[in-house]
């Protein structure tokens, strides 16, 4: 699991958890110099391994000075052993402010720091940060974009091996026409692959979207109004059973999205007698 070079000056550590959580791993970034100053990217899972792998790379790099911690949003996979990373590399953690007051009682009030939206900071290498807010996967969510470099940092809003888990579809759907409209070059997301054909796949991203929400009004159309019927109509008859209940959920996100819109009601349940 050594580390590798992406662009002029960004790090990936790649952790190869596949068997356990995330289709293409997980990763963590140094961004900037390390013969100088760096800036952290979200810290990974709550394990003693993954802790380990993050220690012996910032050494590989050389302990360069830490700028800040940079958290992507408050998931237990972005913020596990933080507590014990930043004792030995003593940075600031900067976040979205909605995830300050969850992380302040395990580091104290003066560790954790609120992002502003479109903050710009620099580290090693003249090198500057983008925060900008990106809801949706979770309502606390951030993306990093390094704009001398064209690269963008986008935690789990766009993932590089599969699709993303969505809270709230219509602020996401918000959040990946912000990506397109960065135009990046190369996403480093959290999880799987880095995107070098970054453009082709933010549209992929929003194309699927925009297809299931087409599916899903047809359904609507043809007089399916239960979730589950529009699950078996829209979905491969072989899903296989275990991923019924996120294709069940994917399906609801839609719907509340469209009601937001007012573009669909939702009607009183109905009920009858048991036979």
């Amino acid at each position: 699991m050594a580390l590798e070079k992406i662009g002029a000056h960004t790090y990936r550590l790649h952790i190869n958890d596949t068997a356990v959580f995330h289709p293409g791993g997980t990763n963590i970034y140094f961004v900037g110099d390390p013969k100088d100053e760096m800036a952290l990217i979200d810290t990974g899972e709550q394990d003693r391994e993954w802790l380990r792998l993050i220690l012996e790379a910032y050494r590989d790099l050389g302990v360069p000075r830490i700028t800040a911690i940079l958290i992507s949003h408050g998931h237990a996979d972005h913020i596990g052993g933080l507590d014990r990373i930043r004792d030995v590399i003593n940075a600031p953690v900067r976040c979205h402010p909605k995830l300050v007051e969850k992380l302040t009682p395990f580091l104290g009030k003066e560790a954790v720091g609120a992002l502003t939206n479109h903050e710009r900071m620099a580290t090693g290498g003249g090198v500057v940060l983008e925060a900008r807010f990106t809801p949706g996967h979770a309502d606390d969510h951030v993306c990093f974009f390094l704009h001398a470099e064209r690269i963008a940092f986008t935690g789990d809003t766009i993932l590089g091996s599969s699709t993303s888990v969505v809270s709230d579809l219509q602020s996401y759907m918000k959040s990946l026409h912000l990506v397109q409209k960065f135009n990046p070059s190369v996403i480093c997301p959290a999880h799987g692959k880095i995107v070098t054909e970054a453009p082709q796949w933010v549209e992929g991203y929003i194309k699927h979207r925009n297809m299931r929400e087409h599916q899903i009004v047809s359904a609507i159309k043809r007089g399916l109004g239960d979730v589950d019927d529009i699950v078996k109509a829209i979905y491969p008859k072989n899903l296989k059973k275990e991923l019924r209940r996120a294709a069940a959920g994917n399906v609801r996100q839609h719907l509340s999205k469209l009601m937001k819109e007012g573009r669909v009601k939702e009607l009183p349940s109905r009920y009858a007698l048991k036979t």
